[in-house]
């Protein structure tokens, strides 16, 4: 029987059990019993708390994206000018829990599972259209809609692509440098529209 008021606290080593997992295995097909293993806890109570791995993995991804979300919240609490709240974005999608290698073997992997999950793809559609709607309110203050729209799909693309060669491990690129070329994209565009 499970311990009074231990649910949150071991369905949160679940979650980041999960992560780590599928991050060291590179892709989904894990078993409960080795995400259980991981987080210390037997896959009888893996299953009590989640039902099936899948609905974990579900949870896993909508518990990662909320971590997202608040860093990004929090990043631009701080901010205090358009420029420096774009900065901001950049710096948390690239920062050192987001940007590590098991971190984006397990985002990889979720969005393969996209192709085959509505909730998986529901939840990855969410993350884009916030990333999406958070660089295009502070860009609207620096350059016309239009082309804040158009930057700002081009340096979300950008932020994916960047991952996907860090996953890769073809191209290996430091958080510095992804920091960087992306900042640099930004400068560029908007530097053109001044002209």
């Amino acid at each position: 029987m499970p311990k009074v008021g231990m649910e949150p606290v071991r369905r949160k080593a679940l979650v980041d059990a999960a992560m780590r997992v599928i991050g060291d295995h590179g892709s989904l097909t894990v078993t409960m019993s080795e995400i259980a293993k991981q987080a210390g806890v037997s896959p009888a109570l893996a299953h009590h708390y989640f039902g099936s791995k899948e609905q974990l993995l579900i949870e896993t991804v909508r518990v990662h994206l909320q971590r997202l979300r608040d860093s990004v919240v929090t990043a631009l609490r701080t901010a205090k000018t358009p420029r420096e709240k774009l900065s901001a974005i950049i710096r948390v999608c690239f920062q050192a829990d987001q940007f590590a290698p098991e971190t984006i073997a397990a985002w990889l992997a979720f969005y393969a599972e996209a192709q085959r999950s509505e909730e998986t793809r529901r939840f990855l559609v969410i993350y884009a259209r916030r990333l999406h709607s958070n660089l295009v309110a502070n860009l609207k203050a620096l350059c016309p809609a239009g082309d804040a729209g158009r930057i700002a799909e081009g340096a979300a693309a950008m932020i994916d692509g960047l991952y996907i060669r860090q996953g890769l491990g073809s191209a290996p690129i430091s958080t510095e440098a992804s920091i960087a070329l992306t900042e640099d994209y930004l400068t560029i565009h908007l530097n053109s529209l001044k002209g």
